[in-house]
C-alpha cells in the first residue's frame, strides 16, 4: 500500500495473525475455556439450550443485527430515489461502507467456514462427541468429515458494526477510535455467547474478529480510495 497510515494498519493485522496463531497453536487457551463450559459429570454443556444463550443471544440477536443491516441499504435506497438530494457525498459513501459491510462480513465469514475443516467444542471426542481436537495448521485424519466451524459464524452477524465509524472520520478521529472499538463487542457476546453453548472456540471468534476487520479496511479502502485508507488507518496507529 502506498499509503502510510493504511500500511500500518495492515501490518498491526499481521502482528494480530501471528499472535492468533500463537494462541491457537502452541497455547491450550481454547481446550481452558471449554473445558470451563463444559460438564464432565453429566458429559454435556449444561448452557448449550438455555433460553438466554441458544433463543436470545444465538437467534434473537442474530435477527435483530440483520435488522439493522437493512437501516443504511434503506437510507441509501431513500437518497437515490430523491435523486442523491438527502446526504452528502461523504456521509453517503459512508454509508455505503457500512451497507457492504453489513453484507459481505457475515459472507465472507460464512464462505471460510464452508472451507475449514475444524469441528466445534460439542462435536469433539472430548466433549462427547466423536472428532480428535486440531490445532491450527493440523491436517484432518483420514476418512473424517470436515467440521465447518471456523472462523465463527453467528458473531459476524454484528461484526460489520465497526464500518460506522466512518462516519466520524476525518474530522472526529477520537470518537471514530472509540466506536470502532466499543462496536467489536456486540460481536465478541455474540461469540462468547456460542462458546458458553459448546458451539466454538474462543479463537475461533478472534479470527472472526480479525477477518471482520480486514474486509471493512478493504471495503473503505475501495469505497473512499486514498483519502479514506488514511482515515481508517489512523485507528490502528
Amino acid at each position: 500500500m502506498t499509503n502510510r497510515h493504511f500500511g500500518m494498519a495492515i501490518l498491526i493485522l499481521l502482528g494480530s495473525a501471528m499472535l492468533l496463531i500463537w494462541l491457537g497453536r502452541y497455547t491450550n487457551a481454547d481446550l481452558y475455556f471449554a473445558d470451563a463450559m463444559f460438564d464432565f459429570v453429566k458429559n454435556e454443556f449444561p448452557l448449550r439450550d438455555r433460553w438466554f444463550f441458544d433463543e436470545f443471544m444465538h437467534q434473537t440477536m442474530k435477527a435483530l443485527m440483520i435488522g439493522i443491516g437493512m437501516v443504511p441499504v434503506a437510507v441509501l435506497i431513500a437518497d437515490s430515489i430523491n435523486g442523491g438530494m438527502l446526504l452528502e457525498d461523504r456521509t453517503r459513501r459512508a454509508f455505503v461502507v457500512v451497507a457492504a459491510s453489513a453484507a459481505l462480513v457475515p459472507i465472507s465469514i460464512s464462505a471460510l467456514k464452508s472451507l475449514s475443516i475444524y469441528h466445534c467444542p460439542w462435536s469433539l471426542a472430548r466433549y462427547g462427541g466423536y472428532a480428535p481436537y486440531l490445532r491450527i495448521f493440523d491436517s484432518l485424519p483420514a476418512k473424517m468429515s470436515a467440521g465447518h466451524c471456523f472462523p465463527a459464524g453467528h458473531a459476524s452477524s454484528a461484526l460489520w458494526i465497526p464500518s460506522t465509524a466512518m462516519f466520524f472520520l476525518p474530522k472526529y478521529p477520537v470518537k471514530a477510535y472509540t466506536l470502532f472499538a466499543a462496536s467489536l463487542v456486540p460481536g465478541l457476546s455474540l461469540g462468547l455467547a456460542q462458546q458458553a453453548r459448546g458451539a466454538h472456540f474462543l479463537t475461533h471468534t478472534l479470527w472472526s474478529m480479525w477477518f471482520a476487520v480486514l474486509i471493512v479496511l478493504i471495503i473503505a479502502r475501495v469505497v473512499f480510495g486514498q483519502a479514506a485508507a488514511d482515515e481508517v488507518g489512523r485507528l490502528h496507529c
